[in-house]
């Protein structure tokens, strides 16, 4: 322990003896916004090992408005704003403020923090690059899923540095591409050597002149650039081509406002090349280039899977939900070997239904069909085996009187067997009369199969039900019959 104290003030001794260098890198324009794991997962050391790293990583680059702004939230149980983007424009002000951020500890909140990300770095109309850079440890990151989609869909970048023992595959899904520039994973005390691969990076997509791909599908891409026109400076023109066909040239021309444009009918796993050339009588201006590859066509159903399997039911879904590309679905059963078949025609908004009324211990086939909008039809089929007719999960609820030597207590044994397992406990429910006429019930854990009640009212309802991890299912029933005024039960 007395080691890592030491580590982590040795750091922050030799944070405060490096000299702010004069900034050199006058190349870019755009909004960084550092989201840093605090929570109490990240150890003191490694905290101060990542503020050092993200110091040091921007260093170099000119600030304020027109350069770069950079702003620092921080993550824990409630997300926590340090510094804004507007707030420092100068390396002297960071680097001082860097030094002076403290640990939050408590929970990830992480999707706490990219509603206030979210809000920050689309607050304003500035029509610069915006990055979006996390540093974290990976612990339970959340269900960032969502919240970092719009992210993206808002024209944000989202690049990543993870220790080692991140959860990779999350964070593989919500970077932007491309992965081998965007995501790190690396031991925190080998940080520094990504620091230069990681700057290039940001300098990619913040650099002045450049034109990118922002997002990207089989039959689309969306392309954005920093704007240096206005509206009444001049205009752009865009034009794009297929690499195996390049004699089909499309052309358009965009409002000098424009900072994206959508290319829309590609063609699926094709390569192509965009040109953008903004024009005006005040400037001149260099051609901004970008090349891209679509995705391969995926058609639905790609894929069918099977759910909630029962005796008489098994729900089929299927994926990837496509409505702009479907005009409906339909969905085939039939036992096999038998020839009926029936069929459930579906609105292009769904991609699951339940196929009740089936036959238990059954094996069906089941055809998943979407009728696309250009006529074709696309089909997969599976197997699907309905489970066989259960037994009760109760059977022989037995009530037997326990005679005792004041008759003024009466209590009751209460037994039954049990036929299915994985059963999560048991309810029961009966009336008492004792101190007042009212129903009680109590929960029973799986072991158990009898208990003794009390106090039961005449003609008391005893009540057995298991219950399942969905909820309580159907239960036996019996009713006591006591008489105060001699031993005879009934």
């Amino acid at each position: 322990m007395k080691s890592v104290f030491l580590r982590y003030v040795f750091l922050w001794v030799t944070l405060q003896l490096i000299a702010v260098p004069a900034t050199v890198l006058n190349c870019c324009e755009g909004d960084i916004l550092l989201l840093l794991d605090s929570s109490g997962s990240i150890a003191n050391y490694e905290f101060s090992r990542l503020l050092f790293f993200a110091a040091d990583l921007l260093r170099p680059f000119s600030l304020g408005r027109g350069h770069v702004r950079v702003g620092l939230l921080q993550v824990g149980t409630d997300p926590h704003l340090e510094f804004s983007l507007d707030v420092h424009s100068n390396q002297e002000t960071l680097q001082s403020a860097m030094q002076g951020v403290r640990q939050l500890k408590g929970d990830t909140n992480t999707e706490a923090a990219l509603s206030v990300a979210l809000e920050l770095l689309t607050e304003t109309d500035v029509k610069v690059p915006k990055i979006l850079l996390w540093l974290t440890d990976g612990v339970q990151p959340g269900d960032v899923d969502r919240p970092m989609s719009e992210l993206k869909t808002r024209g944000v970048s989202v690049l990543i540095v993870s220790t080692v023992h991140g959860n990779y595959q999350v964070l593989k899904r919500v970077v932007t591409p491309p992965l081998e520039s965007h995501l790190y994973s690396v031991d925190i005390d080998n940080i520094d050597i990504i620091t230069e691969d990681l700057r290039k990076a940001i300098i990619e997509i913040i650099r002045a002149e450049r034109l990118r791909v922002v997002d990207l599908t089989s039959h689309s891409a969306v392309l954005q650039w920093r704007p240096v026109l206005s509206q009444d400076s001049g205009y752009y023109e865009l034009w794009y081509k297929s690499v195996s066909k390049p004699g089909h040239e499309i052309r358009r021309t965009l409002t000098g406002d424009s900072s994206r444009a959508e290319l829309k009918n590609l063609q699926p796993d094709t390569t192509y090349t965009a040109s953008l050339r903004p024009e005006s009588n005040q400037a001149v201006f260099n051609t901004l280039t970008v090349t891209f590859t679509t995705f391969p066509d995926v058609l639905s159903p790609a894929v069918v899977y099977l759910s909630d399997h029962g005796p008489h039911q098994i729900r089929v879904s299927w994926g990837p939900l496509q409505p702009a590309r479907v005009q409906r679905y339909t969905v085939e059963y039939g036992a096999i070997p038998s020839s009926h078949v029936r069929t459930v025609t579906l609105s292009r908004q769904k991609n699951s239904t339940l196929l009740t009324g089936l036959e238990p211990g059954t094996q069906y086939l089941v055809t998943v069909t979407a009728l696309q909008v250009d006529g074709k039809e696309r089909a997969m089929s599976v197997r699907a085996c309905t489970l066989a007719e259960a037994l009760p999960a109760l059977i022989d609820l037995q009530l037997e009187p326990v005679k005792q030597r004041d008759l003024e207590v009466e209590e009751m044994q209460v037994k039954w067997q049990a036929y299915q397992g994985g059963l999560r406990g048991y309810w029961i429910k009966w009336e008492t009369e004792k101190p007042h006429s009212a129903s009680s019930s109590m929960y029973l854990p799986p072991s158990s199969h009898s208990t003794r009640l009390t106090h039961l009212a005449p003609n008391s309802r005893v009540c057995v039900s298991p219950i399942y991890s969905s909820g309580r299912g159907d239960g036996l029933c019996c009713t006591a019959t006591t008489h105060r005024d001699s031993s005879q039960w009934g």
